[in-house]
């Protein structure tokens, strides 16, 4: 097993199939999440079973409500331009993030692939953090902010709304990552005004996704990526796509992460 890193945030992993993992493999590509964010693997030859079994290997499998699940495979969703008559939108965002336990990690495996374009960005949220003016970190360890549910349809009874720290303490690294999503899914931030917290979190969002603090990832067939949602801020590029942008997607909780943990997760 081999992770090369890459910058400004990843790492291209080899000598890891896409599948059941043993103990020992979990345990390093959790590390290897933990530290990158990001991990892609090239050249799998896996199908929805295989990654179903490689997600059961962190953990519980979760599926966001509203989304479209894949035919014979209800615990995955699909994402996809096939028939749609205007590209679909995508900010930077954190995934599910309005429920209480986001899920730790994303997995997307390439079904079809594009001619051209169709590329998923990614952000570093440590890197934002530790490059925030200190008088900004300092505010924000004592902030949180309420992520609430936009663009997904949800029925009586489903999680819309979650709190959760502005700065939080990955529970593998120890490192700290800067937690906020897509600006209209960040409500409120504790302490301030509408105006204020709109002014924060715009601020926020500008800081993380800045160029030089994303990793542009080219799909090839036979990728998988896997990601952090607490490492990692993501989004597709869906300009300029020519043919279709197939993805199949599973998440899933930290079944390593200790109990007190989990609310973290």
């Amino acid at each position: 097993m081999h992770a090369e890193p890459l910058k400004p945030v990843g790492a291209l992993i080899t000598g890891v199939p896409v599948g059941a993992l043993g103990l020992r493999q979990a345990s390093w590509l959790r590390t290897q999440l933990a530290e990158h964010g990001v991990v892609i693997l090239r050249d799998q030859n896996a199908d929805d079973e295989a990654l179903l079994d490689f997600l059961r290997s962190f953990g519980r499998v979760v599926f966001t409500q509203g989304e479209t699940p894949v035919d014979g495979h209800p615990d995955l969703n699909i994402i996809s331009n096939v028939g749609r008559t205007r590209p679909p939108r995508s900010s930077f965002h954190v995934d599910t993030s309005y429920v209480q336990e986001p899920p730790a990690y994303t997995a997307l495996r390439a079904v079809r692939i594009p001619a051209h374009g169709g590329q998923t960005l990614f952000s570093n949220q440590y890197r934002a953090h530790d490059t925030l003016p200190e008088h900004i970190r300092r505010d924000l360890a004592r902030r949180s902010i309420t992520h609430v549910a936009t663009g997904v349809s949800l029925s009586d009874g489903d999680e819309a709304q979650a709190t959760h720290p502005a700065l939080r303490t990955h529970p593998v690294s120890g490192r700290t990552a800067l937690f906020l999503s897509t600006p209209p899914r960040c409500r409120s931030v504790s302490g301030l005004t509408d105006r204020q917290a709109g002014e924060l979190v715009g601020y926020l969002f500008e800081h993380s996704t800045r160029d030089d603090n994303v990793l542009r990832h080219s799909w090839l067939p036979g990728d998988v990526v896997v990601w952090d949602n607490r490492v990692v801020m993501h989004r597709a590029d869906h300009q300029g796509v020519v043919g279709d942008r197939v993805m199949h997607r599973g998440m899933v909780t930290d079944g390593a992460a200790p109990r007190q943990l989990q609310k973290w997760v």
